[in-house]
Protein backbone atom coordinates (compact mmCIF):
# COMPACT_ATOMS: atom_id res chain seq x y z
CA UNK A 1 0.00 0.00 0.00
CA UNK A 2 1.55 3.22 -0.43
CA UNK A 3 1.68 5.47 2.61
CA UNK A 4 1.69 8.72 0.50
CA UNK A 5 -2.11 7.71 -0.26
CA UNK A 6 -2.58 8.22 4.00
CA UNK A 7 -0.84 11.81 3.90
CA UNK A 8 -1.60 15.31 3.25
CA UNK A 9 0.59 18.49 3.71
CA UNK A 10 -1.06 21.66 5.77
CA UNK A 11 -0.25 24.96 4.81
CA UNK A 12 -0.32 28.01 7.14
CA UNK A 13 1.02 31.50 8.10
CA UNK A 14 2.32 32.58 11.97
CA UNK A 15 1.68 36.27 12.74
CA UNK A 16 2.67 38.65 12.99
CA UNK A 17 5.89 38.14 11.06
CA UNK A 18 9.20 38.92 13.04
CA UNK A 19 12.51 37.68 12.47
CA UNK A 20 13.80 37.28 15.54
CA UNK A 21 11.04 35.37 16.39
CA UNK A 22 11.15 32.65 13.76
CA UNK A 23 14.54 32.18 14.60
CA UNK A 24 13.71 31.47 18.41
CA UNK A 25 10.84 29.42 17.41
CA UNK A 26 13.03 27.52 15.31
CA UNK A 27 15.67 26.71 17.79
CA UNK A 28 19.52 26.79 16.82
CA UNK A 29 20.29 24.37 14.14
CA UNK A 30 16.64 24.00 13.50
CA UNK A 31 16.96 21.94 16.65
CA UNK A 32 13.05 22.51 17.76
CA UNK A 33 11.71 21.89 14.51
CA UNK A 34 13.25 18.50 14.87
CA UNK A 35 12.53 17.76 18.26
CA UNK A 36 8.66 18.38 16.58
CA UNK A 37 8.95 16.14 13.75
CA UNK A 38 10.34 13.73 15.85
CA UNK A 39 7.70 13.16 17.71
CA UNK A 40 5.25 13.76 15.76
CA UNK A 41 6.16 12.09 12.54
CA UNK A 42 5.91 14.80 10.79
CA UNK A 43 7.91 16.79 8.16
CA UNK A 44 7.97 20.51 8.70
CA UNK A 45 8.77 23.34 6.05
CA UNK A 46 9.06 26.76 6.10
CA UNK A 47 10.12 29.90 3.70
CA UNK A 48 9.88 33.26 6.05
CA UNK A 49 6.70 33.15 8.06
CA UNK A 50 4.82 30.65 5.38
CA UNK A 51 5.18 26.79 7.33
CA UNK A 52 4.01 23.24 4.94
CA UNK A 53 3.64 20.40 7.26
CA UNK A 54 3.09 17.16 5.79
CA UNK A 55 1.88 14.35 7.61
CA UNK A 56 -1.01 12.43 8.16
CA UNK A 57 -4.42 14.75 8.60
CA UNK A 58 -4.55 14.51 12.56
CA UNK A 59 -0.52 14.96 13.33
CA UNK A 60 -0.65 17.96 10.70
CA UNK A 61 -3.23 19.67 12.79
CA UNK A 62 -1.85 18.99 15.83
CA UNK A 63 1.40 20.23 14.63
CA UNK A 64 0.31 23.80 13.41
CA UNK A 65 -1.46 23.96 17.10
CA UNK A 66 1.78 23.50 18.45
CA UNK A 67 3.99 25.87 16.92
CA UNK A 68 1.14 28.26 16.81
CA UNK A 69 1.48 27.94 20.46
CA UNK A 70 5.45 27.54 20.59
CA UNK A 71 5.28 31.05 18.45
CA UNK A 72 2.83 32.41 20.94
CA UNK A 73 5.67 31.99 23.73
CA UNK A 74 8.40 33.81 21.49
CA UNK A 75 7.07 36.67 22.26
CA UNK A 76 7.44 36.57 26.03
CA UNK A 77 10.34 37.31 28.32
CA UNK A 78 10.99 33.98 29.16
CA UNK A 79 13.30 32.23 25.96
CA UNK A 80 12.07 29.12 24.40
CA UNK A 81 14.63 26.32 24.96
CA UNK A 82 14.74 22.53 23.82
CA UNK A 83 13.34 21.74 27.36
CA UNK A 84 10.80 24.45 27.30
CA UNK A 85 9.64 22.45 23.50
CA UNK A 86 10.08 19.10 25.37
CA UNK A 87 8.08 19.87 28.39
CA UNK A 88 5.32 21.51 26.51
CA UNK A 89 5.27 18.55 23.78
CA UNK A 90 4.30 16.17 27.08
CA UNK A 91 1.42 18.74 28.29
CA UNK A 92 -0.26 19.10 24.93
CA UNK A 93 -1.34 15.45 24.99
CA UNK A 94 0.13 15.27 21.36
CA UNK A 95 -0.77 11.28 21.33
CA UNK A 96 -4.08 12.47 21.94
CA UNK A 97 -3.96 15.12 19.36
CA UNK A 98 -2.51 12.87 16.97
CA UNK A 99 -4.98 10.22 17.01
CA UNK A 100 -7.80 12.65 16.55
CA UNK A 101 -9.59 11.57 19.74
CA UNK A 102 -12.01 14.20 20.61
CA UNK A 103 -12.37 13.17 24.56
CA UNK A 104 -11.68 16.59 26.31
CA UNK A 105 -8.63 16.59 28.55
CA UNK A 106 -8.88 16.51 32.34
CA UNK A 107 -7.32 18.72 35.01
CA UNK A 108 -7.39 18.43 38.96
CA UNK A 109 -8.72 21.23 41.28
CA UNK A 110 -6.23 21.80 44.52
CA UNK A 111 -6.12 24.05 46.86
CA UNK A 112 -3.09 25.62 44.65
CA UNK A 113 -4.83 25.61 41.69
CA UNK A 114 -5.33 23.06 39.02
CA UNK A 115 -3.35 20.56 37.45
CA UNK A 116 -3.41 19.89 34.31
CA UNK A 117 -1.94 16.20 33.51
CA UNK A 118 0.88 15.99 30.79
CA UNK A 119 0.55 13.47 27.64
CA UNK A 120 -2.17 11.00 26.73
CA UNK A 121 -0.89 8.63 29.03
CA UNK A 122 -1.54 10.68 32.19
CA UNK A 123 -4.15 11.84 30.83
CA UNK A 124 -5.96 8.11 30.58
CA UNK A 125 -4.41 7.74 34.09
CA UNK A 126 -6.56 10.56 35.55
CA UNK A 127 -9.46 9.19 33.86
CA UNK A 128 -9.33 5.63 35.12
CA UNK A 129 -8.91 6.41 38.56
CA UNK A 130 -11.93 8.76 38.11
CA UNK A 131 -13.73 5.58 36.81
CA UNK A 132 -12.15 2.81 39.07
CA UNK A 133 -11.76 1.90 42.63
CA UNK A 134 -8.88 0.12 42.25
CA UNK A 135 -6.16 1.61 39.92
CA UNK A 136 -2.40 0.65 39.12
CA UNK A 137 0.11 3.14 37.90
CA UNK A 138 3.31 1.26 36.55
CA UNK A 139 6.16 2.75 34.92
CA UNK A 140 9.37 4.79 35.60
CA UNK A 141 10.31 7.84 37.69
CA UNK A 142 9.21 11.00 36.24
CA UNK A 143 5.90 9.78 34.92
CA UNK A 144 3.68 11.65 37.42
CA UNK A 145 2.51 8.38 38.42
CA UNK A 146 2.00 9.13 42.20
CA UNK A 147 2.09 12.87 41.58
CA UNK A 148 -1.10 12.53 39.73
CA UNK A 149 -2.41 10.26 42.17
CA UNK A 150 -1.88 12.24 45.68
CA UNK A 151 -3.67 15.35 43.44
CA UNK A 152 -6.92 13.08 42.99
CA UNK A 153 -6.72 12.13 46.39
CA UNK A 154 -6.09 16.14 47.52
CA UNK A 155 -8.91 16.71 45.05
CA UNK A 156 -11.63 13.66 46.30
CA UNK A 157 -11.17 15.12 49.54
CA UNK A 158 -11.38 18.65 49.12
CA UNK A 159 -14.71 17.34 47.14
CA UNK A 160 -16.22 15.11 50.17
CA UNK A 161 -16.09 12.19 47.84
CA UNK A 162 -13.86 10.52 50.45
CA UNK A 163 -13.23 11.38 54.50
CA UNK A 164 -9.81 10.38 54.57
CA UNK A 165 -6.38 10.07 52.94
CA UNK A 166 -4.21 6.97 53.32
CA UNK A 167 -0.53 7.20 52.40
CA UNK A 168 1.28 3.50 52.36
CA UNK A 169 4.71 2.19 51.31
CA UNK A 170 6.91 -0.34 52.00
CA UNK A 171 9.01 1.03 54.58
CA UNK A 172 12.48 -1.10 53.98
CA UNK A 173 13.44 -3.03 51.22
CA UNK A 174 12.29 -7.06 52.69
CA UNK A 175 10.81 -6.84 55.66
CA UNK A 176 10.14 -3.25 57.00
CA UNK A 177 12.36 -3.96 59.70
CA UNK A 178 11.66 -0.13 61.14
CA UNK A 179 12.67 -0.91 64.84
CA UNK A 180 16.55 0.28 64.39
CA UNK A 181 15.36 3.25 63.72
CA UNK A 182 14.81 6.12 65.97
CA UNK A 183 11.68 7.87 66.72
CA UNK A 184 8.03 7.02 67.21
CA UNK A 185 5.99 5.31 63.93
CA UNK A 186 6.02 8.51 62.17
CA UNK A 187 9.17 9.58 62.50
CA UNK A 188 10.03 5.77 61.23
CA UNK A 189 8.33 5.96 58.01
CA UNK A 190 9.03 10.21 57.30
CA UNK A 191 11.45 9.64 55.53
CA UNK A 192 10.40 6.79 52.94
CA UNK A 193 6.94 8.76 52.16
CA UNK A 194 8.92 12.44 51.43
CA UNK A 195 7.80 12.25 47.91
CA UNK A 196 4.62 12.01 48.90
CA UNK A 197 4.46 14.67 51.61
CA UNK A 198 6.43 16.93 48.91
CA UNK A 199 2.98 16.65 46.67
CA UNK A 200 0.82 17.17 49.51
CA UNK A 201 2.69 20.24 50.24
CA UNK A 202 2.62 21.64 47.10
CA UNK A 203 -1.39 21.19 47.03
CA UNK A 204 -2.54 21.93 50.54
CA UNK A 205 -0.39 23.51 52.01
CA UNK A 206 2.19 23.08 54.78
CA UNK A 207 -0.08 24.43 57.48
CA UNK A 208 -3.31 22.41 56.52
CA UNK A 209 -1.59 18.89 55.69
CA UNK A 210 -0.04 18.95 59.37
CA UNK A 211 -3.54 20.15 60.72
CA UNK A 212 -5.17 16.90 58.68
CA UNK A 213 -2.21 14.90 59.69
CA UNK A 214 -3.05 15.82 63.66
CA UNK A 215 -6.76 14.99 62.87
CA UNK A 216 -6.00 11.63 61.36
CA UNK A 217 -7.96 12.99 57.95
CA UNK A 218 -4.42 11.99 56.16
CA UNK A 219 -2.49 9.33 57.39
CA UNK A 220 0.58 7.67 57.00
CA UNK A 221 1.64 4.36 57.43
CA UNK A 222 3.82 1.45 56.60
CA UNK A 223 2.40 -1.30 54.93
CA UNK A 224 2.74 -4.04 57.37
CA UNK A 225 0.25 -1.27 59.72
CA UNK A 226 -2.30 -2.12 57.27
CA UNK A 227 -3.06 -5.85 58.10
CA UNK A 228 -6.12 -6.40 60.07
CA UNK A 229 -8.10 -2.95 58.91
CA UNK A 230 -10.60 -2.37 56.79
CA UNK A 231 -11.14 1.34 54.87
CA UNK A 232 -13.85 2.42 53.48
CA UNK A 233 -14.68 6.22 51.98
CA UNK A 234 -10.72 6.72 51.87
CA UNK A 235 -8.47 7.35 49.33
CA UNK A 236 -5.59 5.08 49.46
CA UNK A 237 -2.15 5.33 47.97
CA UNK A 238 0.44 2.43 47.83
CA UNK A 239 3.89 3.53 46.53
CA UNK A 240 6.62 1.96 45.44
CA UNK A 241 4.58 -1.26 45.49
CA UNK A 242 7.06 -3.00 43.73
CA UNK A 243 8.91 -3.93 47.11
CA UNK A 244 5.59 -6.01 48.86
CA UNK A 245 5.41 -9.75 48.25
CA UNK A 246 2.36 -11.30 46.91
CA UNK A 247 1.19 -11.79 50.31
CA UNK A 248 1.68 -8.26 51.44
CA UNK A 249 0.16 -6.75 47.83
CA UNK A 250 -2.82 -10.04 48.42
CA UNK A 251 -3.44 -8.33 52.09
CA UNK A 252 -3.78 -4.43 51.40
CA UNK A 253 -6.49 -5.43 48.18
CA UNK A 254 -8.31 -7.03 50.58
CA UNK A 255 -8.07 -3.78 53.27
CA UNK A 256 -10.25 -2.02 49.85
CA UNK A 257 -13.73 -1.27 51.74
CA UNK A 258 -17.27 1.02 50.13
CA UNK A 259 -16.69 4.04 49.20
CA UNK A 260 -13.06 3.82 49.00
CA UNK A 261 -10.29 4.13 45.85
CA UNK A 262 -7.09 2.80 45.55
CA UNK A 263 -4.24 3.74 43.28
CA UNK A 264 -1.09 1.52 43.57
CA UNK A 265 2.15 2.60 41.68
CA UNK A 266 5.55 1.13 40.99
CA UNK A 267 7.96 0.67 38.85
CA UNK A 268 8.85 -3.17 38.02
CA UNK A 269 12.63 -2.13 36.76
CA UNK A 270 13.53 -1.10 40.39
CA UNK A 271 12.59 -4.03 42.61
CA UNK A 272 14.59 -4.01 45.77
CA UNK A 273 13.25 -7.51 47.35
CA UNK A 274 16.23 -10.36 48.29
CA UNK A 275 17.05 -12.25 45.42
CA UNK A 276 14.73 -14.91 44.80
CA UNK A 277 11.57 -13.02 45.96
CA UNK A 278 9.35 -12.59 43.73
CA UNK A 279 7.85 -8.76 43.28
CA UNK A 280 3.89 -8.49 44.38
CA UNK A 281 3.42 -6.12 41.87
CA UNK A 282 4.31 -8.24 39.32
CA UNK A 283 2.56 -11.28 40.46
CA UNK A 284 -0.72 -9.57 40.74
CA UNK A 285 -0.67 -8.31 37.14
CA UNK A 286 -0.71 -11.92 36.00
CA UNK A 287 -4.05 -12.92 39.13
CA UNK A 288 -5.67 -9.73 38.17
CA UNK A 289 -5.34 -9.67 34.39
CA UNK A 290 -8.73 -10.59 33.41
CA UNK A 291 -10.41 -8.86 36.51
CA UNK A 292 -12.85 -6.17 35.56
CA UNK A 293 -13.14 -2.97 36.86
CA UNK A 294 -10.00 -2.55 37.52
CA UNK A 295 -7.69 0.60 36.16
CA UNK A 296 -4.38 -1.43 34.75
CA UNK A 297 -1.68 2.14 32.90
CA UNK A 298 1.58 1.86 31.98
CA UNK A 299 3.81 4.43 31.41
CA UNK A 300 7.47 4.23 29.15
CA UNK A 301 10.11 6.43 28.98
CA UNK A 302 8.38 8.88 26.86
CA UNK A 303 5.65 9.84 29.50
CA UNK A 304 9.28 11.18 31.63
CA UNK A 305 8.06 14.94 32.53
CA UNK A 306 11.41 15.82 34.21
CA UNK A 307 14.58 17.20 32.33
CA UNK A 308 14.66 15.19 28.97
CA UNK A 309 18.07 13.77 29.93
CA UNK A 310 16.31 11.86 32.69
CA UNK A 311 13.73 10.07 29.61
CA UNK A 312 16.84 9.08 27.55
CA UNK A 313 18.47 7.58 30.98
CA UNK A 314 15.73 5.39 31.54
CA UNK A 315 15.44 4.73 27.61
CA UNK A 316 19.12 3.20 27.90
CA UNK A 317 18.84 1.80 30.65
CA UNK A 318 15.78 0.07 28.86
CA UNK A 319 17.61 -1.35 25.98
CA UNK A 320 20.95 -2.48 27.91
CA UNK A 321 18.60 -4.81 29.83
CA UNK A 322 16.76 -5.68 26.49
CA UNK A 323 20.13 -6.91 25.07
CA UNK A 324 20.44 -9.13 28.29
CA UNK A 325 23.71 -8.29 29.03
CA UNK A 326 24.54 -9.96 32.49
CA UNK A 327 25.68 -7.22 35.29
CA UNK A 328 29.65 -7.75 36.10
Amino acid sequence: MDERANTTTCQFSLEPEDTRRFAELCGQFNEHVKQIEKRLGVTIRNRGNAFAVTGSHAQTRATREILNHLYRETGKEEPLTPDRVHIFLQESAIEWLGSGGDDKPVSIRTTKGSITPRGANQQKYVKSILKHDINFGIGPAGTGKTYLAVACAVQALLEEKVRRILLVRPAVEAGEKLGFLPGDLAQKIDPYLRPLYDALYEMLGFERVERFIDKDIIEVAPLAYMRGRTLNNAFIILDESQNTTPEQMKMFLTRIGFGSTAVITGDITQVDLPRGTRSGLTHTMDVLKDVKGIGLNWFTAKDVVRHPLVQRIVSAYDRYEASGKPDK
